[in-house]
């Protein structure tokens, strides 16, 4: 999504924009799709196929001469670069730096700093063993899926960075999305130290001037995993059937809130939602919930909410609590602790009308300054600008 937000958002200042990536059915349709890379999705082969690919998995020499092609024909000034490991591997920062193409890279997650991306283990536990960059923790704990041959996948990528070819290396500037990220990036490694910004992720939504009312249900919406604090969630609401909670978003735990909704009148599973109906999920609710039980950097489920002047009961875990004043503009609970957080659930249900609008004052203002569309536009002109200046003056 923020990918997508950050095209449309440089195209309306008048940007050219050439895209980059895998072929895949579910990709808009692009001018640009002659020179994406046919790679299928690794997870999916089997052992022997994965034995077959691991070479272009760890450098992907299509993906580096695809990229060039676009290079050569497009000519661009700068390479703004999201997710590249995996199917498209280092091969294209390495391609970009043979024609001093600037590349700014957004972290989104910590692969950086850990193989499977998220410093979670198979089990949904917080990890960061391989802070020490001995990176067979990953394949001993069986990290990735809790299989032994994707975790050796992951774990042997990250050797290839350690030993070979370090993205860190081909990167000119960092955008991290939160504070949270930026500093456990820097605890991990100094290197990022002096080529980095911070900017929130921002939404294409319009900000709307109203203040909405309060509305009569709690609303998650987002991806449907442990890690995402989805069990946590259904716990709480199972057992406060006063309590209406909408869930919207797809993924591992589908069926699980599929199955408690069935038996829970107070608890509604909305399938998957996007654009005008997830709009409307989100301005007709009371308070979103972010129960997070993982490093979290910039929800893009905070910044929706504060944009319709929602605000959030958050889990007190990396990122979030940047972002939510407790009981000012929301409320804060102790990630994975069902008790904190039906407590704050009932507290936010006591709020008078007054204070609804408060919060929801406070919450618009707060994206107002931190997650309008312009600022972040200037924000990344600039980057973008000091980039290039310093790669031409090399």
């Amino acid at each position: 999504m923020v990918y997508f937000n950050t095209a449309h958002l440089l195209k309306a200042h008048g940007h050219s924009i050439a895209f980059f990536s895998t072929k895949d059915t579910r990709n808009e349709k692009s001018d640009f799709d002659k020179y994406f890379i046919s790679n299928g999705n690794f997870r999916e082969f089997s052992l022997l196929k994965k034995i077959e690919r691991a070479p272009s998995y760890l450098f992907n020499v299509e993906a580096g001469k695809n990229l060039e092609k676009l290079v050569i024909d497009y000519k661009p000034d700068i390479a703004h670069v999201h997710i590249f490991y995996g199917a498209l591997s280092v091969s294209i920062l390495k391609m970009l730096k043979k024609y001093r193409i600037p590349v700014v890279h957004t972290v989104h997650d910590y692969r950086l700093l850990c193989p499977v991306n998220t410093l979670i283990d198979k089990d949904g536990n917080l990890c960061e063993r391989c802070k020490d960059k001995h990176y067979y923790h990953c394949l001993l704990k069986r990290c990735s899926d809790g299989q032994v041959s994707q975790s050796a996948m992951v774990m042997l990528e990250a050797y290839y960075w350690k030993y070979f070819l370090n993205p860190i290396k081909y990167i000119d500037h960092f955008i991290f999305v939160s504070n949270f990220s930026k500093n456990k990036h820097l605890e991990f490694n100094k290197n990022f130290r002096e080529r980095f910004t911070q900017i929130y992720n921002f939404t294409n939504y319009s900000n709307h001037e109203e203040i909405i009312n309060n509305g009569d249900y709690y609303l998650y919406f987002g991806r449907l995993s442990v890690e995402k604090g989805i069990e946590t969630l259904l716990k709480v609401f199972s057992r406060k059937r006063k309590h209406k909670l909408k869930i919207a978003g797809t993924g591992p735990l589908k069926a699980l809130v599929e199955e408690v909704s069935r038996v829970n009148s107070n608890i509604e599973y909305e399938g998957f939602k996007s654009c005008e109906e997830l709009e409307s999920l989100i301005k007709n609710s009371s308070f979103v919930i972010i129960p997070s039980e993982c490093y979290e950097n910039n929800p893009l489920a905070l910044v929706e909410a504060y944009n319709f002047g929602k605000p959030i009961i958050g889990a007190e875990i990396a990122g979030i609590p940047e972002l939510v004043n407790h009981t000012k503009n929301g409320f804060l609970f102790k990630s994975g602790n069902a008790d904190s957080l039906e407590s704050m659930v009932d507290a936010s249900s006591l709020i008078s009308s007054d204070e609804y609008t408060d919060f929801s004052k406070s919450v618009k203002d707060f994206a107002n300054e931190h997650f309008s569309s312009e600022s972040h536009y200037l924000r990344l002109l600039k980057v973008y600008t000091d980039a290039i200046d310093k790669e031409h003056t090399k």
